[in-house]
């Protein structure tokens, strides 16, 4: 594909110096990260407003989980079809449509009165916005030179990492300050923007409908069916009492049926839907499960501290979104040295480093206390984001680098595809977790309270006292035992994750340094 990315001016030409990518180029990775930002930003930008929401639509507790879940399932789906979309729509098409759709169920998502109607917005929006992920990855690798992709990674690292930890802020301040309406209508002006940088960044391709016929369709259907259902089952599980449930059960066979007929497509087809043969690649398989990890502590501290806040400290969501947000101030630093620690740094340090920051950041957290608020977050979070910049960043490279360009669209499917699937896998186990430790904590802790102690009889009869009978006394005892058992609930969390990410870190050793002609080059 004839680019602006490989132009050369003519002293660049000359002297033999790599060429660097011109305006449009840029423009298009700008367009890239954009639209990753948007669709990174709305997994989480309802969370904070998701109690208004459902109050204002009619929706209880278990529905309105809908909102966000729908979401992600339709993501988790379409984010490892992209390198098949792209060849056969191209990539201005496939992303102008994306950003299209994402606007028109933006808005119906905004003027939404029901809980149908909500569904199918946020169900529409994963499905365009998952569409603007690993494409971004995909116009680095193939609109840049080598020397240059770097740069266009820092701009993609934070935009993916901002996401998560902006998203709960930015709605809970729309919906404190205005109305949770505009958390989805924020979204018109800037995809308006986005299609203007797509028109003029991006060449335009010739469609491949020649491609439908010789599709890998058992492939295509298996991956969206295995997909799918497995994210409902992790998603509701832990609701639906997981296998003694004959819902999650049926989802979970039809889920290894789908899985099975992807793989099976993988030898019948001549170009398979994705590429699970990069797996295989020690380094590239090495990347993904990496991936996932990382997916796992991003998306569950992102969602674990505003829970502790608001059930533990009362903060509300404004207040909570804005601890969240603390992690952010160190990928916004460091954006500016990525090129130079990508040209410096050798990557398994660099990831080494990222893994053990990021597995002590929670560590610190495993030491909280009922009278913990958000202050006692911000060690922690400065020590996420430094660590999640340096891993996540490393490992995007690594995805790129590790195989043939054009292979980068499979890849970076894969990368993402992974990194959601470990976010699903968080909220799984948190939700599992926090039910069995919350019961396993509370037992323990009303064991050590003997009725015929006289200091546990002096305690209750003072506190009956104080409160006008031993009934309230009780409740009041009970009340501060769930209490006691929630926070080592929420530490027995944080423990989980900084083992998870230590038994992970032995992974970087696979890895192979970056390409030499990896460099800091300014941006011409």
């Amino acid at each position: 594909m004839a680019s602006a990315a490989t132009s050369m001016d003519a002293p660049a030409a000359k002297s033999g110096r790599p060429a660097n990518a011109d305006l449009s180029a840029w423009l298009a990775v700008m367009a890239g990260t954009l639209g990753a930002m948007m669709a990174t930003l709305d997994i989480s930008i309802v969370n904070s407003a998701l109690p208004t929401i459902q109050g204002e639509i009619g929706a209880s507790g278990t529905e309105g989980t809908w909102i966000a879940t729908s979401f992600l399932v339709a993501e988790i789906i379409v984010v490892p079809l992209c390198a098949w979309l792209e060849r056969l729509l191209g990539l201005r098409r496939f992303l102008l449509i994306s950003a299209t759709l994402f606007t028109a169920f933006s808005v119906l998502c905004g003027i939404a009165d029901n809980l149908t109607t909500m569904i199918i917005g946020r169900a529409g929006q994963g499905l365009a916005g998952g569409g603007m992920i690993p494409t971004a990855m995909t116009i680095i690798a193939t609109r840049l030179p080598r020397h240059q992709q770097p740069i266009g990674t820092a701009l993609f690292g934070v935009t993916a990492i901002l996401g998560p930890v902006v998203g709960p802020l930015l709605g809970g301040w729309l919906t404190e300050e205005f109305s949770w309406h505009y958390a989805f209508l924020i979204n018109v002006p800037i995809c308006a923007f986005l299609v203007v940088l797509l028109l003029v960044g991006l060449p335009n391709e010739k469609m491949r409908p020649e491609l439908l016929k010789d599709a890998d369709w058992l492939g295509l259907v298996g991956l969206s069916v295995g997909l799918g259902c497995m994210t409902v089952v992790l998603e509701e599980g832990n609701r639906e009492q997981w296998f003694s449930s004959s819902l999650i059960i049926k989802l979970t066979v039809v889920s290894a049926i789908g899985y099975a007929m992807m793989i099976v497509g993988q030898f019948r087809s001549k170009s398979p839907i994705i590429r699970l043969a990069l797996l295989f690649d020690r380094q590239f398989g090495a990347v993904v499960v990496m991936a996932v990890m990382l997916g796992m502590v991003i998306y569950g501290t992102s969602y674990v501290i505003p829970q502790f806040l608001a059930s533990i400290a009362d903060y509300n969501a404004l207040q909570a979104g804005k601890v969240v947000m603390i992690s952010g101030i160190p990928s916004m630093m460091l954006m500016f040295l990525a090129p130079l620690m990508m040209r410096y740094l050798d990557i398994r340090f660099a990831v080494i480093a990222g893994l053990l920051i990021l597995s002590l950041s929670c560590w610190v957290d495993t030491a909280l206390t009922a009278n913990s608020v958000g202050g006692d977050f911000v060690d922690s979070q400065l020590l996420r984001g430094v660590g999640t910049v340096l891993a996540f960043l490393f490992l995007n490279q690594a995805a790129i680098s590790s195989v043939p360009p054009q292979y980068a669209g499979d890849a970076s499917g894969l990368f993402n595809a992974a990194r959601n699937i470990g976010g699903s896998f968080a909220l799984a186990a948190i939700a599992t977790v926090q039910e069995q430790r919350l019961w396993f904590h509370s037992r323990r802790i009303e064991e050590t309270m003997q009725a015929n102690s006289v200091a546990v009889q002096e305690h209750v009869s003072g506190m009956a006292q104080m409160l006008g009978g031993p009934e309230a006394a009780l409740r009041a005892i009970s009340g501060s035992i769930t209490r006691e058992a929630l926070v080592m609930t929420y530490n027995d969390m944080f423990w989980l994750l900084a083992v998870g990410i230590l038994m992970v870190t032995p992974l970087v050793l696979l890895l192979k340094p970056l390409p030499k002609d990896i460099s800091a080059a300014p941006a011409h």
